[in-house]
């Protein structure tokens, strides 16, 4: 009894001693106190630089959405316009099939490549060799560092008009099929390529979420005589269930990019109207056409639909009884 009792005083006395120690501390001037933990700042400064210079900074570009902006005379002499560039945007008429393209390649990307990544962290999850699992994981990995200009190099090689895939056609006496430039195939080959450059890469979280579920579920469920495709549906996918809706809602804020490099890099030859997305539009418009203003009116338009649709996401998801982003 002593003994607890001489433990509850000395943990008084610390908690006594903490508080007057942060009372101290906000009575101490603030230069003071930054010169005390100087070396904590430090170590946080560069972070705080990056953020400040890379993405608060270039929001004051978004100025020029409302201007008729010329790189010449820059924010402070370029007229003023309101929102005639927001205009412009709603009436052109090329806009229509852009936002098309946009939304379906995302959707395309949504429902094949999204799973992808889930389907490819079960199987590498099920490798029983470690050493095995840790070769193939580094073999998937691969693609996601290589450039999309060695991408399509190498997809060019494979199924372009004198690639490989022809060759064996032709040598079979069949017609050739040059893959890179049909227009009714444009979009499943993107999202071929997204799958094989990204889908390795994005099984990582995944695998961490598999990592995390408790191994004792899957004894009992053995016990129970549970198969393999009933401990994947009850426990496995539960398991990693919030980290999918996690996900989910940060990939319906990016609906409206469909990546720059890989279309441009593959749209010469293919109708302009199943290759051209937001993005390539923003480049014809603002780059090659010179209306800065309006290229920049629509960069802040997909910044706020991204905003909008993860918020409306997340609300959702909550409604059906998931934890949700925040």
């Amino acid at each position: 009894m002593q003994a607890v009792n001489t433990a509850e005083k000395s943990s008084s006395t610390r908690s006594k001693t903490v508080a007057r120690s942060k009372r101290g501390d906000k009575q101490v001037p603030l230069g003071i106190r930054l010169w005390r933990y100087r070396w904590a700042y430090l170590l946080v400064l560069p972070g705080f630089l990056y953020f400040v210079i890379f993405h608060y900074v270039p929001l004051w570009g978004n100025i020029a959405a409302f201007q008729d902006f010329s790189p010449y005379r820059g924010y402070l002499g370029s007229p003023w316009i309101g929102l005639q560039n927001f205009a412009d945007i709603a009436t052109n008429p090329d806009i229509g099939y852009v936002i098309w393209n946009t939304l379906l390649l995302s959707l395309l990307q949504i429902v094949f490549a999204f799973p992808a990544a889930i389907v490819l962290a079960l199987m590498l999850n099920s490798l029983l060799s470690e050493r095995f699992k840790r070769f193939m994981q580094s073999v998937l990995y691969l693609p996601h560092f290589l450039g999309w200009v060695i991408i399509i190099s190498i997809w060019q090689q494979f199924f372009g008009g004198d690639g490989l895939i022809n060759q064996v056609l032709q040598a079979l006496g069949m017609h050739t099929i040059d893959f890179i430039t049909n227009s009714d195939l444009f979009r499943p080959m993107l999202v071929l390529q997204v799958i094989w450059k990204e889908t390795g890469w994005s099984t990582i979280i995944f695998l961490a979420a598999l990592s995390s579920i408790d191994m004792n579920l899957y004894e009992a469920a053995v016990i129970d005589g549970a198969d393999g495709w009933r401990r994947m549906w009850h426990i496995t996918l539960p398991g990693i269930r919030n980290v999918i809706v996690i996900l989910f809602i940060l990939r319906m804020g990016s609906i409206l990019d469909t990546g720059f490099e890989q279309i441009f890099l593959q749209m010469q030859g293919v109708d302009i109207r199943v290759a051209q997305t937001i993005d390539i539009f923003a480049y014809i418009r603002g780059i090659q056409g010179g209306q800065w203003g309006l290229t920049t009116a629509l960069g802040l338009v997909k910044a706020v639909v991204g905003t909008v649709l993860i918020l409306c996401t997340n609300k959702v998801v909550k409604l059906f009884g998931e934890e949700g982003l925040f």
